[in-house]
C-alpha cells in the first residue's frame, strides 16, 4: 500500500471553516486568502493568477510530466437583478441551481456600503394572505425576491442603503456535522473537495512523502460558471485529477461512501489510462470505489480540455445527495478521496512518454483488445513497419 494516513479531524475542521467563508463565483478573494495561508503553513510556495486562482507546487524528483490535483473554491450564489418598488430585490442565479432551493434561504448581499442580511422569499410568501396560492405558484427565479433586513420599503430606500444592480448575494451554508459521519450543508460542492486537497497536502508533509514528479495543487475560482482550470494549467503538467461531487440519485452509481470514479461527463470520456490507474490504485490500497457517468455535468478538467490543454484528465468524486441544494455527504468518502490522492502522487509514472509534450510513436500507449484483435493489430503494425 502507498496511501498515507489522513488527519480526518483536520479535514473536517478545515471544511467547516471553508463553509463559513462566503465565496460565490465573483466573490472569492477571502477564501483564496484562507487557502493560500493553509498552503504556506505546509511549506508550499503559492502563486496567484490576476483574479486569484491558486497554484502551489510541491517539488518531486523531476519537473517534467508533472501531476496536477484541482478543486474549485467558488460556490453557487446569486446577484441583484433589479431594485423593486417594494424595497426588495429580484435575483438571478450564479451557476446553475433551482430557485426551489433558494426559497427560504438566509443570505447576505454585499454592497458598496457593506453586507446586509436578508431572506430569499417567494413572491407569495404569506399563507394567511394567499392561502393555497403559496403552494401553486411556479418555481422560478422570477418568482422570488430578497427581503433585506434593514429599513427598505421603497426603491429609494435601497438606493440609500447602497444596494445596486449586480451586487453579489451569498447563501448561508447552514452546515451540520453529525457524529455518524454525515455532513449536511449547502456548498459542499466544492468546499469538500478543497478540504480533501488540503488534508492530502498535510499528510504528504507530515509523512515526508517523496513523489516522482512535481505535484501542482490547483484551486480555481470560476468552475460554477464554466471557466474552471482553463487558465491555471501550465504546459509542464501531463495529467490532472479533478476532485468534485458525484451525484447520488436514481439512475446513478455514485455512493456517499468510498470514491466514485467518473468515466465520462457531458464533454465525453475521461482519459482511459489515467482513469484505469485510479481504479487500480483503489484496489491496491483497499479503497472502496465505484464508477459512474454524469450526463449533465462538467468539471474543472472539462474546461481545461475545451481550452486546448493536452493533458490526461480524470475525475474522482465524493457521492453527494441533492447536489446544488441542501447537500449531504459522508466523511468516509472524503477520507477515501484523500487516501487515493496520496496513493496517486507517490505512485510511479507508468507512461514515460508523457515527460515530453510531443514525442515519436515509440512508447505510445496501447489499449486492451481481444486476443484475435490483438494478433491482427500486431500483424498490421509489423506490415506497416516493413513498408
Amino acid at each position: 500500500m502507498t496511501r498515507l494516513n489522513i488527519d480526518t479531524e483536520y479535514l473536517t475542521d478545515t471544511l467547516e471553516k471553508l463553509l463559513h467563508i462566503p465565496s460565490p463565483t465573483g466573490y472569492t478573494d477571502n477564501v483564496v486568502r484562507f487557502v493560500s495561508k493553509e498552503l504556506l503553513k505546509f511549506g508550499l510556495d503559492v502563486e496567484l493568477t490576476r483574479r486569484g486562482a491558486i497554484k502551489a507546487v510541491r517539488k518531486g524528483k523531476r519537473p517534467e510530466g508533472a501531476r496536477a490535483i484541482v478543486s474549485h473554491l467558488d460556490t453557487l450564489g446569486s446577484q441583484v437583478k433589479w431594485l423593486k418598488a417594494n424595497g426588495r430585490v429580484s435575483l438571478v442565479p450564479i451557476g446553475h441551481w433551482s430557485a426551489r432551493f433558494a426559497e427560504g434561504a438566509r443570505a447576505t448581499v454585499f454592497t458598496r456600503k457593506g453586507g446586509y442580511r436578508g431572506t430569499i422569499l417567494p413572491l407569495k410568501a404569506s399563507g394567511h394572505t394567499f392561502n393555497e396560492e403559496v403552494d401553486t405558484q411556479p418555481v422560478a427565479w422570477d418568482n422570488v425576491e430578497m427581503r433585506i433586513d434593514a429599513l427598505s420599503l421603497t426603491q429609494n430606500d435601497l438606493f440609500r442603503l447602497g444596494v445596486e444592480i449586480g451586487d453579489i448575494v451569498a447563501i448561508d451554508p447552514l452546515p451540520e456535522f453529525m457524529e455518524n459521519g454525515y455532513i449536511v450543508s449547502r456548498h459542499l460542492d466544492n468546499k469538500a473537495g478543497v478540504a480533501v486537497m488540503l488534508a492530502s497536502v498535510k499528510a504528504m508533509k507530515d509523512q515526508k512523502a517523496v513523489t516522482p514528479v512535481d505535484i501542482h495543487f490547483l484551486f480555481t475560482i470560476a468552475e460554477e460558471v464554466g471557466v474552471g482550470a482553463a487558465s491555471i494549467l501550465t504546459h509542464d503538467v501531463a495529467s490532472m485529477i479533478a476532485i468534485d461531487n458525484g451525484t447520488t440519485a436514481p439512475g446513478q452509481n455514485s455512493d456517499e461512501f468510498g470514491v466514485t470514479i467518473a468515466m465520462a461527463d457531458q464533454t465525453g470520456p475521461f482519459d482511459y489510462h489515467l482513469t484505469k490507474k485510479m481504479a487500480e490504485l483503489c484496489i491496491e490500497n483497499d479503497i472502496r470505489y465505484q464508477k459512474d457517468i454524469f450526463k449533465f455535468y462538467r468539471s474543472d478538467s472539462a474546461s481545461a480540455i475545451v481550452a486546448g490543454a493536452d493533458v490526461r484528465t480524470s475525475l474522482i468524486t465524493f457521492g453527494i445527495d441533492a447536489s446544488h441544494g441542501y447537500e449531504r455527504i459522508h466523511l468516509h468518502a472524503l477520507r477515501s478521496l484523500a487516501e487515493l490522492v496520496t496513493a496517486y502522487v507517490v505512485s510511479p509514472v507508468q507512461i514515460k512518454r508523457d515527460f515530453e509534450e510531443h514525442a515519436p510513436l515509440d512508447g505510445f500507449t496501447r489499449q486492451n483488445v481481444g486476443e484475435a484483435e490483438q494478433e491482427l493489430a500486431v500483424d498490421l503494425e509489423e506490415k506497416f513497419d516493413d513498408r
